[in-house]
């Protein structure tokens, strides 16, 4: 439906005249919302794109979503989404959205689906063959040192780091504090060094 400028004006306006003339339109409002929505189960939920964490209402039938919108119930985001929030409704609901991980091989062009378990040994495999060649117990620095009789010389020191800079962490704003904490834990344990988040890139 084409409605040019002038026309919107003229529905506004007519809107505006109903509802001074004592015509209740919430009725009519609350028919036209409901209809999607009349038999859906709903639930609220966090966003999961940014550490903002605004509410966002799902409404599913038969297992599947059908409706997402913000919750004007929450103290953050009181009922607004940007423009990511609003169309989370595409992540259940995306026929392109990638289900398993993808695997590219040395050398290869294509990527091929894989298991998650063949993955994630994979991943730990990689990471502890890494780990093993490149952790650095020690490094050498320059240090100054003052002599007994004054002068002050530049001497190599080493000194413990226990660190592995051989690989870098990214962590996600979609994760809530409990899980950043054990992620950090567990990535410093490594030595990592190289720590960062998706939200400051």
């Amino acid at each position: 439906m084409g409605v040019s400028r002038r026309g919107f004006m003229k529905l506004t306006g007519s809107s505006v005249l109903l509802a001074s003339l004592g015509v209740n339109l919430d009725p009519a409002k609350a028919y036209a919302r409901d209809l999607r929505i009349k038999n859906a189960k709903q639930t609220t939920t966090i966003c999961p794109y940014c550490s903002v964490g605004c509410g966002i209402m799902v409404y599913a039938e038969n297992g599947k979503v059908i409706n997402t919108e913000g919750d004007p119930d929450h103290p953050i985001s009181e009922g607004t989404l940007c423009s990511k929030g609003a169309s989370v409704y595409q992540l259940p609901n995306n026929e392109t959205r990638v289900k398993k991980p993808l695997y590219r091989e040395p050398g290869a062009t294509a990527w091929k689906e894989v298991e998650w378990d063949w993955a994630l040994d994979r991943i730990a495999k990689l990471v502890k063959e890494s780990r093993d060649k490149n952790f650095k117990p020690f490094s050498t620095v320059k240090v100054k040192e003052t002599q007994p009789d004054g002068s002050v010389i530049e001497v190599e020191k080493e000194v413990p780091v226990n660190r592995l800079e051989s690989i870098a962490h990214v962590g996600s704003a979609a994760l809530d504090n409990e899980e950043c904490y054990l992620l950090q834990k567990l990535v410093r344990s490594w030595g990592l060094v190289y720590v960062e988040h998706q939200a400051r890139i």
